[in-house]
């Protein structure tokens, strides 16, 4: 009952361990090499414990200098060293790169919602709290802010960015398959930060050009 506990809390709308993307499988996976190193350091530890408590003779033998040297350094910082060289690593990969024929949608926040805004061959058009894009191909977000700092993340399909007053930061995501994802605004903004949710409704390209024209007849 507890295992299915605990594996359920790892899904859901908003589970980082849920993706739908190449940038939140990505994220996926430091989340699980991060909680594999915390588990090697936790059952090392754990097992010294066990033994000073049931083989206290044979952990005596060991002085304090051996108990410094390996248990304080040669082996919690070869794991420490290595999850923060692949943790840089993933998160390089994460960084905007040069996206081949890549979609570039606005995101605007503002208390208490976002605003969506796409180009289109008759000029712009907009959506409210409902962010629209194909799947299979790279959608650039410019994401700004009309008040205070929000912050724009869509756990599914990757990671977070500021929205910040006066500056246009950008994220690219891209979904692998059609459906609808739960996005949120990360950074506390004040009395309606709570509410500052949007959703994500990945569309095949024919459905998306078709939903995005309904937008500029309204």
């Amino acid at each position: 009952m507890l295992s299915l506990l605990l594996v359920s809390g790892c899904s859901g709308d908003l589970s980082v361990l849920e993706p739908a993307g190449p940038a939140s499988h990505k994220v996926a996976l430091l989340w699980w090499v991060m909680f594999g190193g915390a588990c090697a350091i936790f059952v090392l530890v754990a097992v010294l414990l066990v033994l000073v408590f049931f083989r206290p003779a044979m952990m005596a033998r060991i002085n304090s200098r051996q108990w410094l040297i390996g248990g304080g350094i040669g082996f919690p910082l070869p794991v420490l060293m290595a999850l923060v060289a692949f943790s840089f690593m993933q998160g390089e990969s994460l960084l905007p790169q040069s996206a081949s024929d890549p979609l570039r949608i606005g995101a605007v926040s503002r208390m208490w919602n976002w605003e969506f805004v796409y180009q289109t061959p008759t000029g712009t058009v907009s959506s409210t709290d409902v962010l629209h894009l194909p799947v299979d191909r790279d959608v650039v977000l410019e994401v700004k802010s009309a008040d205070v700092i929000h912050s724009f993340w869509v756990p599914r399909l990757g990671g977070k960015i500021d929205a910040v007053p006066g500056i246009s930061n950008r994220i690219v995501l891209r979904a692998d398959q059609t459906g609808a994802f739960g996005g949120i605004c990360s950074e506390y903004c004040g009395t309606g930060h709570a509410g500052m949710s949007f959703r994500v409704v990945a569309y095949d390209e024919s459905d998306f050009s078709r939903v995005i024209g309904e937008l500029g007849q309204n």
